[in-house]
């Protein structure tokens, strides 16, 4: 899984002005309304799995608590009237890069508009469904900032085994844990009782194989890439390119 641990570029990428915080946390919240409606309204993390799974990447996120308290509340409030649905698409950035968008919209047809335009405008295509997604594993991804050299490698690695990972990997002063999709939230709560904290947690479309792009190429993924990020309707976006 060599060239995964992208973390410190995707926030270069991304940025991480507060503008972009906010805009992720509404995005989280989106995720959190949809997730409570969905577990039947419960809004206990221990019996919406889903919902448990959200709240882990909302604290990652940093997203503060009393902002998780009042979208659960709005969320399992009788007069909430937001409905959104879950939409995948997918098709290919400059270069073939392979590229899979996840949505949640209340209108279908504006989301579709402006997910074709995005792929359009920087030379891509959306395309049918199924055209890339063959070439992701759907897993859960940890990933712990060893910046400051709090831990030892070797140390980390154990410990995420023993909480049940399914694979570890150490690059630069990142190191990122791998999990099946149900065993998430397992393995999050474990490291977390251990006294991890998790720069990123959720759960990824991981490419088996990466793309490297010419100059050019590049620049238009990353305009591409951008556009993705400022829709409103789009939650994530995963590719395959190779970024290093």
């Amino acid at each position: 899984m060599s060239g995964h641990s992208k973390w410190h570029n995707i926030q270069k990428t991304k940025g991480a002005q507060d503008a972009k915080r906010a805009a992720a946390f509404t995005k989280i919240a989106k995720e959190m309304i949809v997730a409570v409606k969905e577990g039947g309204g419960s809004i206990d993390p221990a019996n919406n799995s889903r919902l448990a799974t959200i709240i882990t990447k909302a604290r990652a996120a940093n997203m503060p608590n009393d902002n998780i308290k009042r979208t659960l509340e709005k969320a399992a409030g009788a007069g909430n009237a937001d409905s959104y649905e879950s939409i995948t698409y997918e098709g290919y950035g400059p270069g073939g890069v392979a590229v899979i968008v996840e949505a949640m919209t209340d209108n279908r047809n504006r989301t579709a508009g402006s997910v074709r335009h995005h792929f359009d405008k920087f030379g891509g295509n959306l395309g049918a469904n199924g055209c890339v997604s063959w070439s992701f594993d759907r897993k859960g991804v940890l990933v712990i900032d060893n910046e400051d050299g709090d831990y030892e490698e070797d140390g980390v690695m154990m410990d995420a085994m023993d909480c049940g990972a399914d694979d570890f990997e150490a690059e630069d002063d990142l190191f990122t844990v791998y999990t099946a999709p149900d065993d998430f939230n397992t393995v999050a709560d474990a490291l977390t009782a251990k006294g991890y904290t998790f720069a990123s947690a959720q759960i990824e479309m991981v490419p088996q194989n990466y793309v490297k792009l010419s100059d050019e190429d590049a620049e238009k993924m990353e305009k591409m890439l951008d556009l993705f990020d400022d829709d409103d309707d789009v939650q994530n976006t995963w590719h395959n390119w190779d970024q290093e």
